[in-house]
């Protein structure tokens, strides 16, 4: 069954076909460990885990490749301001080492709980070093680049595709708008390949180069790193929408101008932000949410991972609570469903679908997994299916959606603060004999699937 995949760079859905038959390589924008992942940021390795599920589904052998950005990525994206990491160290009174160790760390608990596959390859920016001078020697000797003030900077005129993937022109394209362009540059569209101390004093993280004592720039690690681990030209990059303008703008250009190979990447796919009633998620924002801070409110991390199953990876995802409220409730019910008919031995059917078919179609049609999700739900409502043949739709969907099906245990019934509130507040209310008010509090708790019934002990709580 063919599979579409939305290449960023064509602007449209193309029949994926791999540059290596049954093989395909995928390098996916990682974390910048200076402080917690937030849960936006989460979201895009959820995208891309579903995304090797869905390509090992197919019968493809996956090579997934993740950097670990531990040095160079600087508060701009355009080359300005303090290096992240640093930044924090002298927050937080420890090395610019010992920070990017503790969040990496705490971005792969969070992986983790939220089910998410560890990459075949995980590549530190700080081990990598060599590779990325390397490949700065390469661009240079093609000749696109210059040295000013110290440092080395890609020279974006020599390459006359640059912005090919963001569809802008050199006019458009917007570098750094709210600071100070940097006076080196030629072109504020430029960029550093490596910085030296003419730029940076007291930088705690620098090495040895050709271009003097420095540290390289953020763009620079993703091109060494991928071209390192899956070969000058590969199949799938990822990222989010926010790295096309210039990071993979940049990628693009310092790959291509050092092998001479077009395309250096095949397809380039790129997921939606996560956003809340004050706009995008960022941690330059403040007040951000991480997964600790839900899981600290009773949730469960795969209700979050259901969370974003609802929604398509092209389309903006609106984080609330009322909705990480409907994950929850659904996930317990689809858990509970399973747990049923693992019990039954009523294993009869004579279903006229193939959902096998349908849910395949769903996945490969540019890994549409809500409708992948609906498929599921349809198996489990489907009264003419026995119960083996059920869970065995389960066990093979759950490949793709990855909520832990195979292994469930009986899970105790955990209502969040709000629901809680509410159970108190109708026991009050039916102490003081306002019959109408319990009523109402019932009937919110049961649209959520909390059912209430009072008997000669107490209120007992179930959920259906």
């Amino acid at each position: 069954m063919e599979i579409k995949l939305f290449n960023t760079m064509s602007g449209k859905k193309e029949i994926f076909k791999p540059i290596i038959k049954n093989c395909v390589g995928i390098y996916g924008c990682g974390p910048t460990v200076y402080n917690y992942a937030h849960i936006g940021n989460l979201r895009k390795y959820i995208f891309d885990d579903t995304l090797v599920r869905m390509l090992e589904y197919n019968g493809y052998n996956v090579n997934y490749v993740m950097n670990v950005t531990d040095v160079g990525h600087l508060t701009s994206d355009a080359d300005e301001g303090e290096d992240k990491i640093r930044k924090q160290a002298l927050k937080e009174k420890r090395s610019a080492y010992d920070i990017a160790k503790f969040y990496e760390r705490a971005f792969f608990d969070d992986t983790s709980k939220l089910n998410i596959q560890k990459p075949d390859v995980v590549c530190r920016a700080t081990e990598h070093i060599n590779a990325m001078i390397n490949l700065i020697k390469r661009i240079e000797k093609n000749g696109y680049t210059y040295l000013a003030g110290g440092n080395i900077y890609f020279d974006i005129s020599k390459f006359k595709d640059y912005g090919k993937l963001a569809k802008l022109n050199l006019k458009e394209l917007k570098s750094g708008a709210r600071i100070d362009v940097d006076k080196n540059k030629k072109n504020p569209h430029d960029f550093v390949l490596w910085f030296t101390e003419s730029k940076f004093k007291n930088q705690e993280m620098m090495w040895e180069s050709p271009w003097g004592y420095g540290y390289p720039g953020w763009h620079i690690e993703c091109s060494a790193m991928s071209i390192e681990y899956l070969g000058e030209q590969f199949d799938i990059h990822t990222g989010g929408i926010d790295h096309i303008n210039v990071h993979h703008t940049n990628e693009i250009a310092q790959a291509e101008s050092a092998t001479g190979k077009k395309p250096w990447v095949k397809y380039w796919m790129h997921i939606e932000f996560l956003t809340s009633t004050e706009g995008k998620m960022a941690k330059s924002k403040g007040g951000f949410l991480t997964l600790q801070s839900i899981l600290e409110k009773g949730y469960n991390a795969l209700d979050y991972r259901y969370l974003c199953l609802n929604t398509h990876y092209k389309n903006p995802l609106m984080f609330s609570f009322d909705a990480l409220d409907s994950a929850k409730n659904a996930r317990e019910r689809l858990n509970r469903k399973i747990l049923e008919i693992r019990k039954n031995v009523d294993f009869s059917s004579s279903a006229k679908k193939d959902y096998h078919e349908i849910f395949h179609e769903a996945i490969n049609d540019d890994l549409n997994l809500p409708k992948a999700l609906a498929v599921l739900w349809d198996v489990l409502n489907d009264k003419d299916l026995g119960d083996k043949e059920k869970y065995n739709y389960v066990v093979d969907f759950d490949k793709i959606l990855g909520l832990g099906l195979e292994d469930l245990e009986e899970e105790k019934i955990e209502l969040n603060s709000k629901d809680k509130a509410l159970i108190k507040e109708r026991e009050l209310a039916r102490k003081n004999k306002d019959w109408k008010r319990s009523d109402e509090i019932r009937d919110i708790l049961a649209k959520k699937g909390i059912i209430l019934k009072d008997t000669p002990n107490g209120v007992k709580v179930e959920l259906k």
